[in-house]
């Protein structure tokens, strides 16, 4: 791009719902617990798009971009706070060897929202004659579209084929090629043209107030696992890995909480996961910590076993660069990585395109939250309706019986189908 971003951001009256500024067909949005950031409308003003064979890595050359990108903004905030100035919405594929594009999309208008404070930021090309206009406030009682529903089916993954491909996994693991790997399955189905998607990301969001939730590109979900966040230079993460389903009662409940963080199996998935997280985050961090022991975490329909990692930036990087490094985590691909890949590339009769992959948003300093792209669905625009892939994985290690697994993804899947309804 020949010229200059010009960027301002300036506080704002509260605004209730972030989400109703939105574009209804292909919102942008990161939120949590009504916090978070959200693309006014459908106006952008720059896409990095980094394709299938472009670069040897590609989350490399997406940090690069940025930076080209964000280095001689001119950026003029007042309040800088998370998700406030120039900022980037971006989803990066899972496999390097995709043939969906790794992206960041810098929208002309966004609202923010984090702690009681509310923001508008304008963005614009130095070149462009004026900024974008505000939105004006009675954009946020703009009613949603009309309620809508989809249905799914089994996709290229077939139940008995999942099934299939666990017991070829263990095979692997008792052979001594790997000690875990992450298989996923998949669900295909349409909803109908013209479907306000903000619906929802508003139903993910409020169900499921304590996961991050996302809408870039057409990918839209709810994940409970953060990747990582660079605030002020402090570095954060929070790895899962080890599900149960919730109990039908408080008792049941109990007794199921108690057999996940006494479990053996789960404990050692875990701990490959908070292994991977820790290696890959070292040569970038200082101070780094992770608690002693896995906590557990509840959601809505199931408890995760969950360690927070804490460090302090060490290079002069940016959240991007951590995101290269850290991707993919243990926690979605497995141990050690690149026998895991290959792995899933034999196993999975599809391209998981930007599923398990890395979701999030990264500002000019180089601050960002991202999250893996987990409880998600791809929407794709077709000629006659619009085309629903969803995803949902588990981690295979020895002991893993192929049932439970995919009696695992089914729990999984149940944020999106039920949203979907």
């Amino acid at each position: 791009m020949s010229s200059r971003l010009v960027v301002e951001t300036r506080e704002i009256d509260p605004v209730e719902d972030l989400l109703a500024y939105a574009d209804p067909s292909r919102p942008l949005a990161w939120l949590r617990r009504g916090d978070g950031i959200v693309a006014v409308g459908d106006a952008i003003v720059e896409t990095v798009r980094i394709p299938a064979g472009a670069a040897a890595l590609r989350s490399a050359a997406i940090a690069r971009a940025w930076r080209e990108l964000a280095q001689d903004a001119e950026i003029d905030d007042e309040l800088g706070l998370p998700g406030s100035g120039l900022v980037a919405f971006g989803a990066l594929t899972f496999d390097e060897d995709s043939a969906a594009d790794s992206i960041l999309v810098v929208p002309a208008l966004v609202i923010g929202r984090h702690h009681g404070r509310t923001w508008l930021t304008r963005i614009r090309s130095s070149s462009a004659s004026a900024p974008a206009p505000a939105p004006r406030p009675e954009a946020a009682t703009i009613a949603y579209g009309p309620h809508w529903a989809g249905t799914v089916g089994p996709g290229a993954q077939s139940p008995q084929g999942y099934q299939d491909s666990v017991r070829q996994a263990l095979e692997r693991i008792a052979a001594g090629e790997l000690s875990k790997v992450v298989l996923a399955r998949d669900l295909t189905g349409s909803i109908p043209v013209g479907s306000d998607l903000r619906r929802l990301v508003r139903a993910l969001s409020t169900g499921y107030p304590d996961t991050w939730a996302f809408a870039v590109d057409g990918l839209i979900g709810a994940s409970p696992e953060t990747l990582v966040t660079v605030q002020q230079r402090t570095v954060t993460a929070r790895v899962l890995a080890g599900t149960i389903g919730r109990g039908a009662d408080a008792d049941a409940d109990t007794v199921a909480s108690s057999h996940l963080a006494s479990s053996t199996k789960d404990l050692d998935e875990h701990e490959y996961a908070v292994q991977s997280v820790l290696a890959s985050l070292r040569p970038h961090t200082r101070a780094l910590a992770a608690s002693e022991q896995p906590f557990l975490l509840k959601l809505p329909n199931l408890f995760h076993l969950a360690t927070d990692v804490e460090g302090e930036l060490a290079d002069g990087g940016s959240s991007l660069d951590l995101v290269g490094a850290l991707h993919p985590t243990a926690a979605v691909a497995g141990t050690p990585t690149s026998a895991a890949i290959a792995a899933i590339r034999e196993l999975e009769p599809f391209d998981r395109g930007r599923y398990a992959g890395p979701v999030g948003w990264v500002d000019a300093a180089g601050n960002g939250e991202w999250a893996i792209a987990l409880r998600c669905a791809q929407f794709t625009p077709a000629e006659t309706d619009i085309a629903v892939t969803a995803y949902a994985g588990a981690g295979i290690v020895a002991g893993s019986d192929p049932e439970s697994e995919l009696l695992e993804t089914r729990v999984k899947f149940r944020p999106l189908v039920d949203a979907l309804a």
